[in-house]
């Protein structure tokens, strides 16, 4: 007696019954514990990092439109997928001065406690990945207006980067008042 030969279906059932039997599982990427992870941007010459939890999504500079009677740091209004959102220069607002966007500003998005803002920096330099060990109290830089907003530091080779909380700036009774 020869046996019935299998069905397609059958056979695809065999197939997989094999392959889950051999595979190997994929490589995985172990996350030390002690690792803390943020975005890294510029603003002027000072390297910054934002935790990864404080900022919501990163923009190129969309369309504006201006609101009238507005801070100087305050570059106008944009329309995010059918949500309005206050688009204000970091740098402006830090140093009270006129907007600077450029080809290399990005838009770093906060939404924290009703404060839902797009904040213009020089530049976005991408995840930055920092050891406990590299941690140190000494913040970059000497512009105390930055400083407000700076949590602790990190010292990764000879780069120095203030870790800028954007929900300290959220809070901060001066950043809620832009209207003139």
């Amino acid at each position: 007696m020869s046996a019935q030969p299998l069905s397609p279906l059958q056979q695809l059932a065999r197939l997989e019954t094999l392959c889950l039997a051999n595979a190997h599982g994929l490589p995985q990427q172990k996350q030390s514990e002690d690792e803390w992870i943020g975005i890294g941007f510029r603003l002027g010459d000072l390297q910054l990092v934002a935790p990864l939890g404080e900022v919501s999504e990163i923009l190129t500079p969309p369309a504006l439109s201006q609101v009238p009677r507005t801070k100087q740091w305050v570059c106008g209004i944009a329309n995010v997928r059918g949500n309005l959102m206050p688009i204000l220069d970091l740098q402006g607002y830090l140093h009270d001065r006129a907007p600077s966007l450029n080809r290399r500003s990005r838009i770093l998005v906060v939404n924290h406690q009703g404060v839902y803002s797009g904040l213009v920096v020089d530049a976005v330099l991408g995840l930055r990945h920092f050891r406990e060990e590299q941690q140190c109290d000494e913040l970059p830089g000497t512009d105390e207006r930055v400083h407000e907003y700076m949590v602790h530091g990190f010292r990764a080779g000879n780069e120095h980067w203030g870790v800028f909380s954007m929900h300290r700036l959220a809070e901060a009774p001066q950043f809620l008042k832009a209207a003139v």
